[in-house]
């Protein structure tokens, strides 16, 4: 897929493809799992629309947006379905909420391989525009809910269009590709139960490829490049006890996400972006580092007079209670729930912007 979608118009391309509505009732509200819209290059997103039980009234609607890697449309990562304990709780206080199978994922159609951020903003401004189709939501109160990368592609989409009242970023990218990738491995292979010269290892390598990855971004060659710089580091007698995963990485590097991924700028969208903004953070994710998103995210906000942030120091990257913040750990954290006062935030922020 290419860049063109970067700049993609969604207002009057995303049509609802309503199909027969079954509705099925929980405690409180009612969902409907026909929902499927269109975003660019035809797409079908398909999704699960969430309303306040029994209400005959137009409600405030969040979108949600998933992270890295292909998500069903309750985030089910490592056991948890993060976006539907979410949706679940905003519901309740009387907030709609939409969440989607990601491109070729579930009912969507598409190829997510080929698929960039900027093609997940474009979804989500797809999404907005299908809400704003419909009698029941309040289209002046339309908001945007990243989770990860997601933070990133409602960043993007906030830029393009007028129709997006708020946004909110849990553990959401707002670094720049470069440093993001760079750092995330740095926290990762810290956390990791290898001997210190190892690590030492792994950071030269990681940030030599890191920033050929960035200089050719663009290039044919990138792949040569790659494997260029990875054989002179094997060179190194000192290195060569340590296995790397070149091929896997110069695949990934070479996709079109990781091209568009590499070089993205939050400042290019963020600067552009004038609704209000909640930013929360976890200080155990090694994902997305909470210090160094927070720190971009005000200096590329600082136009805007409504930003709020928030470090949960006990979670993780899932949103969850835990010790590590590892990947290992999450195996342990079956009986963990996202975190409850986190989901009070959201519901009680954005009934504060609603006002």
């Amino acid at each position: 897929m290419s860049r063109r979608n970067h700049l993609c118009r969604i207002l009057g391309m995303a049509v609802a493809l309503m199909m027969s509505v079954t509705c099925h009732a929980f405690s409180g509200f009612v969902e409907d799992t026909t929902i499927v819209y269109t975003s660019c290059d035809s797409i079908q997103l398909a999704a699960t629309l969430a309303l306040p039980e029994g209400g005959h009234q137009r409600y405030p609607a969040v979108v949600l947006m998933s992270g890295t890697g292909q998500q069903d449309r309750n985030c089910t990562m490592a056991g948890h379905v993060v976006f539907k304990e979410i949706s679940d709780y905003l519901v309740s206080r009387g907030i709609a909420v939409l969440r989607t199978d990601d491109r070729g994922m579930g009912k969507s159609t598409g190829n997510y391989s080929y698929a960039t951020t900027a093609d997940f903003a474009a979804d989500a401004l797809a999404a907005v525009a299908y809400l704003k189709t419909r009698p029941d939501i309040d289209t002046l109160h339309i908001g945007l809910l990243g989770h990860s990368e997601g933070g990133a592609s409602i960043s993007i989409a906030a830029s393009q269009s007028q129709d997006v009242a708020f946004l909110i970023s849990l553990c959401g990218l707002m670094t720049a590709g470069l440093p993001s990738v760079i750092q995330q491995n740095i926290d990762i292979v810290e956390s990791s139960p290898i001997p210190e010269a190892d690590k030492k290892h792994y950071h030269e390598i990681n940030e030599r490829l890191f920033r050929m990855a960035y200089k050719y971004a663009d290039s044919d060659s990138l792949e040569q490049k790659l494997y260029a710089v990875h054989d002179e580091w094997r060179r190194d007698t000192t290195n060569q006890h340590i296995r790397y995963g070149i091929y896997m990485y110069a695949m990934t590097a070479t996709s079109p996400w990781y091209r568009f991924f590499i070089r993205y700028n939050p400042a290019d969208y963020l600067s552009k972006v004038n609704v209000p903004v909640l930013l929360v953070f976890g200080g155990k994710d090694i994902m997305v580092n909470a210090r160094q998103n927070e720190d971009s995210a005000r200096r590329c906000l600082a136009h805007n007079k409504d930003v709020e942030v928030h470090v949960f120091p006990q979670i993780n990257h899932l949103l969850l209670s835990c010790e590590k913040g590892t990947q290992e750990e999450y195996a342990s954290l079956k009986d963990e729930h996202v975190l409850p006062e986190l989901l009070s935030l959201l519901g009680s922020w954005i009934h504060q912007h609603l006002k």
